[in-house]
């Protein structure tokens, strides 16, 4: 036997053939045009950053356009429909399919397919990612060469095979896209259900402080003293949270004793509320464990643990309702824990508020459902990736 995958539709023998990705398409880079140049931007031309691509198989709109000149007065390349948007340096390997006519600011190498199935060779790329990395060089961040990306060796069967492999894989990706969608609606569904209910006259308005009994920021050890780090004590990031959402149950970072007495760090008992005031600022959680945060969060331990979901809720509404009004601007966009403490709570009586926690805790749930449901989709596409693929 010679080089054939694991996995393989029943009518096709034959070997896969090796070539390279410059005799399958051609690799064209990107550009920016310059910022401060206003005719060069909002125009007709859709321009694509690395952030905006891989969560779907197509893209469509980018978030920021260009115009003719600009496209013309940069190394931005206009691409053609059906170009696949492979990002090059930072999260190297990501990629989708352009639906239409397109540009890419620098931070990708785009295929535009010569003889190969596209969609054959979208999912062909994306089984290459860990050699892109390993090609990949540069000291502030990873990049791959466009000549790197040319020489990546790939097999391919004959077009029939390619086309039906495609097939399989395109049915997959509809259904991770109409999954991101429910999820995405589910969003939109919860955010105008906040804004429903915390628009209503309250009974009563009270201080955030008035509900807590103790409420302090945290504190970071010398990072430099690594007797300080790895030991058991969770510490917590914005990455925990950000990644987590509600509930954060670990921590990618861990003090240790001699850490937690030597900073201001203090140990958050379970259940408390964490709210961030630098950087994602006003980000709010509950913590499951019991964990230590940076000076970055405040943490309240609340007198009535009845309250903790109505906060949650009313604070993540208030994050993204009222936070910009208290943004101290300096180099960093950041709040203090004087303005935490002061942050006026609507208080409905305690069944409404109730009420209120239980309808957005609902939504959670079917949001985290669809997320568990999104998780298995990947998970069957990338074992089909790994096995249908040499």
């Amino acid at each position: 036997m010679g080089n054939v995958p694991h996995l393989r539709f029943p009518e096709f023998s034959g070997e896969w053939v090796t070539k390279s990705i410059n005799d399958l398409a051609v690799v064209i880079g990107g550009g920016t045009p310059d910022t401060t140049v206003k005719s060069y931007w909002d125009g007709e031309i859709q321009w694509f950053t690395p952030s905006e691509i891989g969560k779907n198989k197509y893209v469509d709109s980018s978030l920021r356009t260009i115009t003719e000149v600009g496209l013309n007065n940069s190394s931005a390349k206009l691409l053609p429909p059906n170009t696949i948007l492979l990002s090059s340096r930072a999260t190297i390997g990501e990629c989708s399919l352009s639906l239409r006519e397109c540009a890419t600011n620098q931070g990708f190498q785009c295929l535009v397919s010569k003889k190969c199935n596209v969609d054959f060779l979208y999912y062909l790329i994306q089984t290459k990612k860990k050699d892109l990395i390993r090609k990949s060089c540069g000291s502030t961040f990873l990049e791959i060469s466009a000549n790197e990306v040319r020489k990546i060796q790939v097999s391919v069967p004959s077009d029939v095979e390619q086309q039906k492999i495609a097939e399989l894989l395109s049915l997959i990706d509809e259904r991770i896209a109409t999954q991101n969608k429910i999820i995405e609606d589910l969003k939109k569904l919860k955010s105008a259900i906040s804004k429903q209910v915390f628009a209503q006259e309250p009974n009563g308005w009270c201080r955030l402080d008035t509900l807590f009994s103790k409420g302090k920021a945290g504190g970071t050890p010398t990072s430099t003293n690594k007797e300080y780090y790895n030991g058991e004590i969770p510490f917590l990031s914005i990455n925990d949270i950000t990644k987590q959402g509600k509930y954060v149950r670990y921590t990618e970072n861990h003090l240790s004793q001699s850490g937690l007495e030597n900073s201001s760090a203090w140990v958050v008992p379970k259940y408390s509320l964490i709210m961030s005031m630098y950087a994602s600022v006003g980000l709010v959680t509950i913590n499951e464990i019991p964990t230590t945060t940076s000076q970055a969060m405040f943490a309240m331990q609340l007198k009535d643990k009845g309250l903790l979901d109505y906060l949650y809720y009313y604070l993540s509404y208030f994050k993204y309702r009222y936070i910009h009004k208290y943004l101290e601007t300096g180099t960093q966009s950041n709040i203090n824990a004087d303005i935490i403490r002061g942050i006026m709570i609507p208080i409905y009586g305690h069944s409404r508020n109730m009420e209120i926690a239980s309808t957005l805790q609902g939504i959670d749930v079917k949001i985290d459902n669809e997320l568990s449901v999104l998780k298995l989709f990947n998970k069957q596409k990338n074992y089909l990736l790994s096995q249908m693929f040499i």
